[in-house]
C-alpha cells in the first residue's frame, strides 16, 4: 500500500482563523448536557490492553460488585 496519498485537490483553508470574529457561537453550549448523558472514563493502557471492549469492562465490574457485595452485605 502506497503511504503517500496524491492529493490534487487545492487547500483551501486558512492557515490560521481567528474566531473572535465569529458570532453566533455559544461556547458551552451543551457542555451540562454532555456531562448529565454520559459516563466516559479514560483507563489506563495496561487495563486498556486486558479488557478488548466496553462489554468485557462492563462484565468485570458487574463481577466485581457481586463480590463486594457478598464481602460487606449493606444494612438497611
Amino acid at each position: 500500500m502506497n503511504k503517500k496519498q496524491n492529493n490534487n485537490m487545492e487547500d483551501e483553508l486558512r492557515a490560521e482563523y481567528d474566531f473572535s470574529q465569529m458570532t453566533g457561537g455559544v461556547k458551552g453550549k451543551y457542555v451540562e448536557q454532555y456531562r448529565t448523558g454520559t459516563n466516559l472514563v479514560r483507563l489506563a493502557p495496561d487495563v486498556a490492553q486486558a479488557f478488548p471492549d466496553e462489554t468485557a469492562v462492563n462484565e468485570a465490574l458487574r463481577m466485581l460488585m457481586k463480590v463486594a457485595k457478598r464481602s460487606h452485605p449493606q444494612s438497611h
